[in-house]
């Protein structure tokens, strides 16, 4: 469609009810062509670049400076240590910290943060913004969490952009047209 960008991305992912080993997986986003033509909000690579902020954030980032680069994910799927029989006999009938599990809950977001940060880092952006962690266990088992830390790797802009150019910077496409 030509667009030099993507805002608003939104990434669900569903358990099917019919199969447990399936999930299905949505992402959604408007695309985005700047008003003047200007092609400089391309991704590392050339290609159009994709953000899960909204056209609100959108150019309020672009106020501040800096514009998109990518979306960048990272993912820790960490199994919590079972806790031996006498630890858990010594515990019962106290209201104890279950400190396994807050160790692997740390941890785990730790590590995907670090991963996200890592696709930044690969993207050469100077920063992450609009950073969502999402914390579930997609039914696996017992004992397994899992962190997906998602953002949007920025750079400053490489020339200055007057306000009354950002106050209207972006046309909206139509999945339609």
């Amino acid at each position: 469609m030509g667009a030099d960008g993507i805002v608003g991305v939104k990434l669900t992912i569903k358990r099917l009810e019919w199969d447990e080993h399936l999930l299905e997986f949505i992402a959604l986003g408007t695309g985005v062509v700047h008003g003047d033509g200007h092609r400089g909000f391309r991704a590392h690579d050339g290609g159009p670049f994709t953000s899960d902020l909204s056209g609100q954030d959108f150019w309020c980032l672009l106020h501040s400076g800096y514009r998109p680069v990518e979306m960048v994910m990272g993912s820790c799927v960490y199994h919590v240590a079972h806790r031996g029989m006498l630890a858990g006999l010594a515990s019962v009938g106290r209201n104890v910290e279950l400190e396994n599990y807050t160790s692997a809950m740390y941890e785990a977001r730790e590590i995907a943060v670090e991963r996200m940060q890592a696709e930044a880092s690969a993207a050469n952006a100077e920063g992450v913004v609009g950073v969502d962690i999402h914390e579930g266990s997609h039914n696996w088992q017992r004992h397994v969490i899992e962190f997906f830390a998602i953002g949007t790797a920025v750079l400053p802009l490489t020339e200055e952009i007057a306000p009354e150019k950002i106050a209207d910077p972006i046309m909206v496409l139509s999945v339609n047209d």
